[in-house]
């Protein structure tokens, strides 16, 4: 797999937010993507050393529209810790 095809889009939430502060940024990624791509990704593009990757699967959750219940999509998502003193710019200013 290909290192811009594990890296889907960066999650910026509140929650999120507070955590970049920790060095702690969360991406939602490939769902057949595991910890060690995650981490080579990661050091690839953004130039930084990370330091631990923890990984959840988000289940699918059900959706009522109309008479017809169907449910979302399932998904993947991975909190990457780097160095302390690093950063990724793509959340700063955010």
């Amino acid at each position: 797999m290909n290192v811009n095809e594990i890296l889907i889009k960066p999650l910026i939430t509140e929650k999120n937010t507070m955590l970049g502060a920790q060095g702690k940024y969360t991406f939602k990624i490939d769902r057949r993507a595991n910890k060690t791509q995650v981490k080579e990704a990661v050091e690839a593009i953004f130039k930084v050393e990370v330091t631990a990757v923890n990984t959840i699967s988000v289940p699918p959750k059900s959706r009522r529209v109309g008479r017809t219940i169907g449910k979302t999509q399932a998904w993947k998502k991975a909190v990457v810790t780097v160095r302390p003193g690093q950063r990724i710019e793509l959340f700063e200013g955010v």
